[in-house]
């Protein structure tokens, strides 16, 4: 069982790209959806389109971070990138301090936080693996889904995939 599953939401605050801060307890109330994310990782190039599709549907009931949290990666490649993907916001997670809070390995990871502002799910986006490369279920857009229809999310827990997260070295 994930120990971080119907616990409440883990409270932080990250700036984005133009240094401007976000608060995820400014969020409560909606759906959030928060994204570990890399703009080197094959996996998070893949998922970002996808995702985007999910993002066009949802509209404003759903919040969507994605939260750049590899040590490597320099700022001007995260602006470039995600203003190519159109991603929607793009926190800078510089210490990997909020990746280390929520214990997210890999990009992508996402979490789903319901409007009651507890951790409803945590894992990878769809059930796509080095081994089986087309999607035939798609765990994010279940949950959300759900969860925006006012019912329990179908799991709260599935194996993350990707690409290791880049950390400082202490």
């Amino acid at each position: 069982m994930d120990p971080l599953a119907h616990t409440p939401a883990l409270l932080f605050e990250l700036p984005d790209l133009q240094g401007q801060t976000h608060r995820l307890a400014d969020q409560l109330g909606r759906v959030v959806v928060l994204n570990f994310w890399s703009a080197e990782c094959p996996w998070c190039k893949r998922t970002d389109r996808e995702i985007e599709s999910y993002l066009k549907d949802w509209g404003d009931k759903v919040i969507y971070w994605s939260i750049a949290c590899n040590a490597n990666e320099p700022v001007e490649l995260l602006a470039g990138v995600a203003q190519h993907r159109n991603l929607p916001v793009l926190l800078v997670d510089e210490t990997q301090s909020v990746a280390d809070l929520y214990q997210a390995h890999t990009t992508p990871h996402v979490f789903v936080i319901d409007p009651q502002g507890m951790l409803i799910y945590q894992g990878a986006v769809d059930d796509v693996t080095f081994r089986q490369r087309i999607a035939t279920r798609h765990y994010l857009h279940e949950v959300v889904e759900a969860t925006l229809r006012g019912q329990p999310a179908p799991m709260t827990q599935t194996p993350a995939y990707g690409c290791t997260i880049v950390r400082r070295l202490a």
